[in-house]
């Protein structure tokens, strides 16, 4: 018997300190730094995130949307044998938070750990516990992207610490004897890491570098614009797929710019795109599990539906995921 995987749950989670623009620009106003509403939804699209209070972590986050997802999928967190926890922010330098996870859930025993691939992050972890599952690894998988990139913002900054928020998404991922996950596409060009880094690190009880987030905006935007795309048409080309055949885009949510001309290029109208960057911004790793659970839980997103799923983040990484819920 072949096997295949499965989405059988989602969850979501944000933590309850939601930033308007408008609060946003009267906190960097005291510190010196202009901004509007008008100017950040004109660029972005964002008009809200959230962030997570002192003490407040990753894994915290994570625990929310892992036990939203469970019991979507009917599931304990006991049945689970695989946990994949997508973040550049992690709790510790080590151990994982996946294993700081595992022991929040009480779901000891089956494999536990962390993947960095910054905002594809949640693609690369889905596309290994898909892997796991079909050559009979771990039959239930709990995938998480969870990020508290509030952590890493320069506040001077406008052009970036306008963009990202706080949350954290997972789904249950599990064996079944009908195709649930239909193809994965996964790239890297580490050629492309100066343009957006956090190039900073701990040596000897101190921090070596630059802790905060680095971005060219307008290398990010071109170089997205692109491999997303082509990640789409690898995908679907793996699958035997066309562009007709999905039913929701559920992008990383980055900028609406970036989404609206992805969606473009696919020949998609904008209703079959699940957008959520007006309510979270940019939440790196955990912005397409978000946004999934979003369209499943507003019924943008039905069961027997088509889905692509697509990110691209720091690394340069980028991929896609087209699965049938």
């Amino acid at each position: 018997m072949r096997l295949f995987s499965r989405i059988t749950g989602t969850g979501s989670y944000v933590p309850p300190r939601r930033l308007t623009n408008a609060d946003l620009a009267a906190q960097l106003a005291a510190q010196g730094v202009e901004t509007s509403d008008e100017w950040i939804v004109e660029r972005t699209g964002i008009r809200n995130r959230h962030f997570a209070d002192d003490g407040v972590f990753s894994s915290d986050l994570a625990l929310h949307a892992a036990r939203n997802a469970l019991e979507a999928a009917g599931r304990t967190a006991q049945d689970i044998d695989l946990i994949i926890v997508a973040t550049s922010t992690p709790d510790m330098v080590f151990p994982s938070t996946a294993c700081i996870l595992q022991s929040k859930l009480g779901a000891a025993g089956g494999a536990a750990f962390d993947v960095q691939a910054v905002c594809s992050g949640f693609i690369y972890a889905l596309s290994v516990a898909d892997a796991m599952i079909r050559v009979g690894s771990a039959t239930k998988a709990l995938v998480v992207g969870a990020e508290v990139f509030s952590r890493l913002l320069d506040f001077q900054d406008r052009t970036t610490c306008v963009l990202f928020g706080d949350g954290a998404g997972a789904v249950v991922l599990e064996a079944s004897e009908q195709p649930g996950i239909l193809a994965t596409d996964l790239h890297a060009d580490g050629k492309h890491v100066g343009i957006l880094c956090t190039p900073g690190h701990v040596a000897n009880g101190h921090i070596l570098g630059d802790p905060l987030l680095k971005m060219d905006g307008q290398a990010v935007f071109k170089l997205a614009v692109g491999v997303l795309e082509d990640a789409a048409r690898a995908v679907l080309a793996k699958a035997g797929k066309t562009e007709a055949d999905i039913d929701c885009l559920v992008p990383h949510q980055a900028n609406l710019r970036i989404i609206q001309s992805t969606a473009r290029k696919l020949k998609m109208p904008m209703d079959k795109v699940v957008v959520t960057v007006d309510l979270h911004g940019n939440t790196s790793a955990a912005s397409i599990p978000l946004a999934l659970d979003h369209g499943v839980r507003s019924g943008r997103i039905q069961a027997g539906q088509t889905a692509l799923l697509e990110g691209v983040g720091g690394g340069f990484t980028w991929g896609a995921v087209l699965l049938t819920l």
